[in-house]
């Protein structure tokens, strides 16, 4: 993995991804969805993931929901300026050290958060959501700080189970916090990149939903590479394996997973390019 293998600004560097690098011992990969892994890993960053705030990125995961990260980011930070520690709004039930901000957001006026966060849009539902989830972790884990410990601490799938009975909390989000907070091995968020590529290379059948993908790719990669896997998949999809215009229509050769990939959906001939389960359905 060469030392400038990472963008300054994806969704796994800089300041918003975080993250800390790791080595995985090389080997002969079991599968082919461990392959691809391991090429991406040579190719961008083997990394592992934890740590991060549990509420904090709960509310980044919904603010990213239906929008880019290049719109999602100034709305995470602007609402952590108003309502984090030291922001105008951020006081809560606490300052310093004390602070909390899932009791900060449950108190927050919502016309006001909704300005707030206004760059990620669907501002209004988004601003109802947040407000809502932070009544709600306020209530059942006593602010922030024990709904920290719950998602680090307790078993995953109880975690999972608990973040999806949350309004406006589905699997992606669930599991990149599960991912980026708890740093539980062995979860794949699924988002519209890795749901496209895994069936366009043929990782998982081209109908599969994205808990099906989720399921095959959980299966056939080691726990320990899943998150990067995730990460990384992501980079790929933005550089290389976008959703209209694949690197292998001007030239298989500018993609660095020509061997490993089925095309499902992607004709370098006609230069037509069709979701792949469009594809199936026309075999």
């Amino acid at each position: 993995m060469s030392e400038d293998s990472e963008p300054e600004r994806n969704i796994s560097g800089g300041d918003a991804g975080g993250g800390q690098a790791a080595t995985f011992a090389a080997g002969e990969a079991d599968t082919r969805a461990e392959a691809v892994v391991d090429r991406l890993g040579d190719i961008y960053w083997q990394k592992a993931y934890g740590g991060r705030d549990a509420f904090e990125c709960l509310v980044r995961t919904i603010l990213s929901q239906n929008t880019s990260d290049k719109a999602s980011q100034p709305a995470h930070d602007a609402l952590m300026d108003r309502y984090g520690n030291g922001g105008e709004e951020g006081r809560g039930e606490g300052d310093g050290d004390d602070h909390d901000l899932a009791a900060a957001l449950a108190e927050a006026d919502q016309t006001r958060l909704a300005e707030t966060i206004s760059s990620a849009g669907l501002y209004n539902q988004k601003s109802e959501r947040i407000i809502a989830l932070a009544e709600r972790v306020r209530e059942e884990y006593g602010g922030e700080a024990g709904f920290d410990e719950f998602v680090k601490t307790e078993d995953p799938d109880e975690v999972r189970t608990a973040l999806l009975e949350m309004n406006g909390v589905g699997p992606k989000t669930a599991d990149c916090v599960l991912l980026f907070s708890g740093g539980r091995d062995g979860v794949f968020p699924v988002d519209t990149h890795v749901h496209r590529i895994a069936r366009r290379m043929g990782l998982a059948p081209p109908d599969a939903d994205h808990e099906g993908v989720r399921e095959h790719l959980e299966r056939d990669v080691p726990a320990e590479k899943c998150g990067f896997g995730h990460t990384a998949m992501i980079q790929f999809g933005r550089d290389t394996c976008s959703a209209r215009k694949p690197a292998c229509l001007d030239d298989p050769d500018a993609c660095p997973l020509a061997d490993r990939c089925d095309r499902v959906g992607v004709d370098t001939t006609t230069g037509e390019v069709v979701d792949p389960a469009e594809a199936l359905e026309a075999d």
